[in-house]
């Protein structure tokens, strides 16, 4: 009879992205993930099965995150203008923090990994639609309120809106100042009419 797992998958899961996300994937070895999570290597291979499938775990634990705060941004702020415009702010107010200079872990994944890694390419590409659809049902919503023109194409609207995001934070990680990111920010939303 198997013993029954002494820790929780979710928390694991959570260290081993926030191992990801900080370092990257490549910088991450095995032993890194063992010390962040607090599981040995065997009880690690035995949950998960290997480093890259653990990378996808946390990358759907991230995509699940982000997809929640930017949802429940979007539909907390109106009109849809200024959740975009807070959405985008978001994106770089972390800067102080940690965490805000680590970027986004979709976007370090698919810098790593995605010119030479096929599977890797589609996974990410995956982590992004999720996040753009997101977008495109709040965009659907300011349509459907005439908060935004009836012409628009909310599918390229969310698409754009994922791409000033990313770029967004790869920017802040120079350290440009705050008022040439609010300034991409502010030319961003001059697109939706």
């Amino acid at each position: 009879m198997p013993r029954p797992r002494e820790y929780d998958e979710a928390q694991v899961v959570e260290r081993a992205m926030r191992r990801f996300w900080s370092h990257g994937y490549e910088a991450t070895s095995v032993e890194d993930l063992c010390t962040a999570t607090g599981l040995n290597r065997s009880s690690l291979y035995r949950a998960f099965g290997s480093k890259r499938a653990l990378l996808d775990v946390a990358l759907t634990a991230y995509e699940e995150l982000s997809a929640a705060r930017i949802a429940e941004l979007l539909s907390r702020h109106r009109p849809i203008r200024e959740g975009l415009r807070r959405f985008l702010l978001g994106t770089f107010d972390d800067g102080t923090k940690a965490r805000g200079r680590w970027g986004c872990l979709v976007g370090n994944c698919a810098n790593e990994l995605a010119a030479r890694d096929i599977e890797a390419q589609r996974r990410l590409r995956r982590s992004l639609r999720r996040i753009e659809s997101v977008l495109c049902l709040a965009l659907e919503r300011a349509v459907a309120a005439g908060e935004i023109s009836a012409a628009s194409d909310v599918g390229a609207l969310a698409r754009f809106f994922m791409a000033q995001a990313q770029g967004l934070r790869l920017v802040a990680k120079t350290r440009p100042g705050p008022s040439v990111l609010r300034d991409i920010v502010a030319t961003a939303l001059s697109v939706v009419r």
